[in-house]
């Protein structure tokens, strides 16, 4: 069954860019963005990135923890975070991909002729209660940090 806006979003354990074990429960009481993106430094995924570190400043003032995951490792994404300069957390969901798949963002995916397995660019907004309340399966990476603060009332 698909995850609906209201239902709790699925809780989860990772290892951050520095090892270091971040459970979403760790944030009930406060808004948090999850966002999926499939590589660390590729094109589409630096835009989404970076769009985020853009409006950063608008995420804290409001009290928004944002949190992005991918297949990535610890050293990959310490790396992606030096290099542009990000200031929000990353971790790494490896292979079977538990998380992404409790959140419907790992699947089939189709790239000039192939089929394969992989994270899907998705992104949920879990409220204070722990409850999704926004859920985007269409992300322009560019600007989804700026759809959000829209769509939250915020911008």
């Amino acid at each position: 069954m698909a995850l609906q806006i209201g239902d709790p979003a699925p809780d989860f354990t990772l290892p951050n860019q520095a090892g270091e074990s971040i459970s979403l429960s760790q944030f009930k009481g406060q808004r948090v963005v999850i966002y999926f993106y499939p590589k660390d430094d590729t094109p589409g995924c630096t835009k989404e990135a970076c769009n985020f570190r853009d409006q950063w400043a608008a995420f804290e003032q409001h009290g928004i923890t944002v949190l992005g995951i991918s297949k990535d490792g610890a050293t990959s994404h310490a790396k992606f975070i030096a290099k542009y300069s990000l200031p929000f957390t990353l971790l790494s969901d490896g292979e079977p991909c538990p998380v992404a798949t409790a959140y419907e963002s790992y699947g089939l995916k189709k790239f000039m002729g192939k089929e394969y397995m992989g994270m899907m660019r998705h992104t949920f907004v879990v409220d204070a209660d722990g409850k999704l309340e926004k859920i985007y399966t269409k992300v322009k990476a560019e600007s989804m940090a700026d759809t959000i603060l829209s769509d939250l009332g915020l911008a």
